[in-house]
């Protein structure tokens, strides 16, 4: 039986909410906008963590993360900086979250380009599970990632996010 893990929380307002972000010792565990009510969010991941996360508003990992995110959202940063603590992603998930990385900025790849790029070029459905459990959104750009025929798809149930994230990137670009 593994130990409970020691973890800090903070929250970060942000264009597309509340940003969670979610610290260990070894970097950033989770990191994405708010969907539920906070204390649902926290129990979830008690149950993984076998420990509440403690709110840490100083916290030095999440203190880089806000402004990191800061600087993306003014279109100032184009990549992320940050260490990020895989322990809740496993086997293909992070083969396909690694490649999804490589997107270069204001670009987006589709869900079999990423599937090939991650070794498994037939596992265009798992790339999108993966992009839907993330535990990284925005840090690692899932939302840089398409449907084959170049619509965005769903981000977790808010496309419109993922249409702000895209656009802003573009804007940026340019």
């Amino acid at each position: 039986m593994t130990a409970p893990l020691h973890s800090r929380f903070r929250l970060h307002p942000s264009p597309v909410g509340d940003v969670l972000i979610v610290t260990t010792d070894e970097g950033i565990l989770s990191l994405h906008p708010l969907r539920e009510a906070l204390e649902n969010e926290l129990e979830r991941l008690s149950r993984v963590l076998r420990s509440v996360p403690e709110r840490a508003d100083d916290d030095p990992a999440a203190a880089d993360a806000v402004v990191q995110l800061d600087e993306y959202f003014a279109g100032d940063r184009q990549a992320f900086d940050l260490p990020l603590d895989w322990r809740l992603v496993r086997g293909f998930t992070r083969d396909a979250l690694e490649a999804v990385r490589g997107i270069p900025y204001g670009e987006t790849a589709g869900y079999g380009e990423v599937a090939v790029q991650a070794g498994s070029p037939r596992a265009a459905r798992a790339v999108g599970t993966a992009c839907a459990t993330t535990p990284f959104s925005i840090v690692v750009p899932v939302h840089r990632v398409v449907r084959a025929d170049g619509s965005i798809g769903e981000y977790g149930g808010h496309p419109e996010d993922k249409r702000f994230l895209l656009e802003l990137e573009r804007a940026a670009s340019e």
